[in-house]
């Protein structure tokens, strides 16, 4: 296999730096960068690029507060949608393909038809408005570009359902969680090794779909988290969870109530495998569980 040379913007996030992590130890060479070089200001990455000629560019880089969106529209738009614009735009001159990572938030469905790579956009959030936006500037732009669609990330890095599920069981007798609202868990290292398998074979431009296998509520995602938990040594008392309807937990931004994806295009175009969401919880917790950080 040849070593790739990738650029990986938003390298400091939860997915950046597994990506970061995975890609060294498969023998690519990573260009990291994160808040020092601006994506939305097309002078530095345009001398980026040319400075490090890289293969491929990965641009994990995004503003992800979806409630803080609702009113920070000026950042969220920036980032989530001009970032895309520039970074199309820089390297379809340069000549170097691009993997965008957006979100399910882009969608909203119905029950039980997981959502198909080339549906229609429907946002219900200022997020998902802005992350449609960047996808449409991107395809606008000539880049040559990968737009790989993932959803309920979760990871050893940064903030994330999972760790604050187990705060919270940790520390209160009941905890409530929303039980109208189906998606995918998805594992970051799972999408750092499918984010790399679609680079390695470097073909197929188009926009797909990568989350955990299987559909979940919020709900039953927080119960399996007890149960593993409790297995495993991180929790030492079954504290009580109940599921609510959506409408008795109000937050600012709207969140869709069926944003399943469908990845059969992904797996038919490059053969990646996709272990089931409950088995990557597993293994995440268990990795925790090891580190003694959780």
């Amino acid at each position: 296999m040849k070593a790739l040379k990738i650029w990986i913007t938003g390298a400091s996030g939860m997915l950046g730096k597994d990506l970061q992590a995975l890609a060294v130890s498969r023998g690519h060479r990573v260009f990291p960068t994160d808040r020092e070089l601006d994506i939305t200001d097309a002078a530095p990455v345009s001398s980026f690029l040319a400075a490090h000629e890289p293969d491929y560019a990965v641009n994990a880089a995004a503003y992800t507060a979806v409630d803080l969106a609702e009113t920070e529209t000026e950042l969220n738009e920036k980032v989530n949608a001009l970032g895309p614009k520039v970074l199309g735009e820089c390297c379809a001159r340069a000549q170097i393909p691009l993997l965008h990572i957006s979100t399910d938030y882009v969608l909203s469905g119905e029950a039980p038809q997981p959502l198909l790579p080339d549906a229609l956009f429907a946002p219900v959030n200022a997020y998902g408005k802005a992350k449609a936006r960047g996808e449409v500037f991107l395809k606008e732009s000539g880049a040559e570009s990968w737009i790989l669609r993932t959803a309920w990330l979760y990871g050893i890095h940064g903030k994330n359902f999972v760790k604050t599920m187990l705060s919270l069981m940790k520390t209160r007798d009941e905890v409530r969680v929303v039980n109208d609202q189906f998606g995918n868990p998805t594992w970051t290292c799972d999408l750092a090794r499918a984010v790399l398998q679609i680079l390695e074979n470097g073909s197929h431009f188009g926009t797909y779909h990568f989350s955990g296998e299987g559909i979940t509520s919020w709900f039953e995602f927080a119960l399996k988290i007890r149960e593993f938990a409790l297995e495993l040594g991180l929790l030492t008392r079954k504290v009580s969870v109940i599921g609510i309807p959506s409408s008795e937990y109000p937050t600012p931004a709207r969140r869709p109530h069926w944003s399943a994806l469908s990845k059969e295009k992904l797996k038919e175009t490059f053969g990646i495998s996709i272990p089931l969401w409950e088995t990557s919880l597993f293994e995440y917790l268990k990795s925790e569980a090891e580190r003694g950080e959780i």
